[in-house]
C-alpha cells in the first residue's frame, strides 16, 4: 500500500506505525482478499487521519479485487474499499474543519495510500463529512457512497419534483434501498423494481407506491397499471433486458439517470435525457446529504455485517447472492 514519506515524528502514544487490513498481493476471486499488517499511512497538510469503525463493501470493491476495474498503476499489496465510518485519530496541519474524536464517513473512490479495508485510512479532508445526528456508525459506514449516489440521482440528475413518477430500477440494493426513501421525500409516486418477497416487502416498507419485478413477463403490463401516464423519471441501477422493457415507459421529456459502472449503459433515446454520473464528496455534497437523512427520516438496510478479517467471505457472499441493502465490514467496536 502506497504511503507518505515521513516528514516529522508522529506522535508516539495515540496512534501505532502498523495496522489490520484486508488486502491482495494479486487481482483474483475473493480469496486473494486476505488479512494483512500494513503500515499505517502519514498523513498530507490537506488530509486526515481516520480510525475506522465501519466499512463499506462495494460491488465496485470487487471489481478492483478481481482486476475487472485495475489501472494499471495499482501499487501491491493494495487495501480495498471507498468508503466507511469512523473518528478523526490525526489531522493534517492545514485542516481546521474537524476535531480528533469527532465521528465522521468519507468516500475516496481509487485512494492512493490505500481504502477503507483497514483499521485507519488517510483521505482529503474534502472527501470527509460529520457523521449525521440520526446516523449511528455502522449506519455511516453502510451509506456514505451509496448516500451520495443516491442522493445526487435523485436530486441534482434527476431533480425530481412533486407528484411526478418515478421508477428506481434495482431498487432492494444498496443504493436502491435509500434512492427510494429520498425520492418518497419529494412526495413523488416511486415505483421499485425487486425480485422475491423478502426484497419486495423490503421496498415497500420504505416507501415504494408500488413494487415491479422486473423479470417476470407481465412486468411490462404490470408496470403500466402502476404508471398510466408513462414515467416521469428514471434511476437506473441494473441492467438487462428487463431495464429496456421498463424504459420503453418513460414519457417524452423524461430523464434517465444512472450511476457509471452499470452495464450495459441505457441507451438515448429521442426526447428522453439520459444522464450518466458519478458520486461526489465535498462539503457542500455532505450538507446536502445531511439535510435529505433528516427530511427522510432514512433508514438504512444492511445486508449483513462482517468482520474485517472475512473481507473474503463477504466478497464471496457479495457475488453469491442477491444482496438486500448493503455488506459492511465491522473494523472494531
Amino acid at each position: 500500500m502506497p504511503i507518505r514519506t515521513k516528514a516529522a515524528p508522529r506522535p508516539a502514544a495515540a496512534i501505532p506505525a502498523t495496522m489490520k487490513a484486508a488486502a491482495i498481493d494479486r487481482f483474483g476471486p475473493p480469496e486473494v482478499l486476505t488479512p494483512r499488517t500494513v503500515p499505517v499511512p502519514w498523513v498530507g497538510a490537506d488530509e486526515v487521519l481516520i480510525a475506522l469503525h465501519t466499512a463499506g463493501v462495494g460491488i465496485w470493491d470487487a471489481k478492483l479485487r478481481d482486476g475487472s476495474y485495475a489501472s494499471g498503476r495499482e501499487r501491491l499489496p493494495l487495501v480495498p474499499g471507498t468508503d466507511g465510518a469512523g473518528v478523526i485519530a490525526e489531522r493534517g496541519a492545514r485542516v481546521r474543519s474537524f476535531d480528533i474524536g469527532q465521528p465522521v464517513w468519507a468516500y475516496e473512490y481509487a485512494n492512493p495510500k490505500g481504502g477503507f479495508y483497514a483499521e485507519f485510512v488517510a483521505v482529503k479532508a474534502e472527501a470527509v463529512g460529520p457523521v449525521p445526528r440520526e446516523l449511528s456508525l455502522l449506519e455511516a459506514g453502510a451509506s456514505c457512497v451509496t448516500g451520495l449516489t443516491a442522493h445526487q440521482g435523485i436530486d441534482t440528475h434527476l431533480a425530481l419534483q412533486k407528484d411526478e413518477t418515478v421508477l428506481v430500477f434495482g431498487a432492494s440494493g444498496a443504493v436502491g434501498t435509500l434512492a427510494v426513501q429520498f425520492a418518497k421525500r419529494h412526495q413523488a409516486r416511486v415505483i421499485a423494481t425487486a425480485t422475491g418477497a423478502d426484497a419486495q416487502r423490503v421496498v415497500r416498507g420504505l416507501g415504494a407506491d408500488g413494487v415491479v419485478d422486473a423479470r417476470r413477463d407481465e412486468a411490462p403490463a404490470h408496470l403500466r397499471e402502476l404508471a398510466p401516464d408513462g414515467l416521469d423519471a428514471v434511476l437506473v441501477l441494473g441492467a438487462g433486458e428487463e431495464l429496456k422493457r421498463c424504459l420503453a415507459l418513460v414519457r417524452k421529456n423524461g430523464r434517465v439517470a444512472y450511476p457509471n459502472g452499470v452495464e450495459p449503459e441505457p441507451r438515448p433515446r429521442s426526447g428522453i435525457e439520459v444522464i450518466a454520473y458519478d458520486a461526489i464528496a465535498g462539503r457542500r455534497e455532505f450538507a446536502a446529504l445531511e439535510r435529505a437523512i433528516r427530511e427522510a427520516g432514512l433508514r438504512v438496510v444492511i445486508a449483513a455485517i462482517y468482520p474485517l478479517d472475512q473481507a473474503a467471505q463477504a466478497h464471496a457472499e457479495l457475488e453469491r447472492a442477491h444482496t438486500i441493502g448493503r455488506i459492511v465490514l465491522r473494523v472494531r467496536e
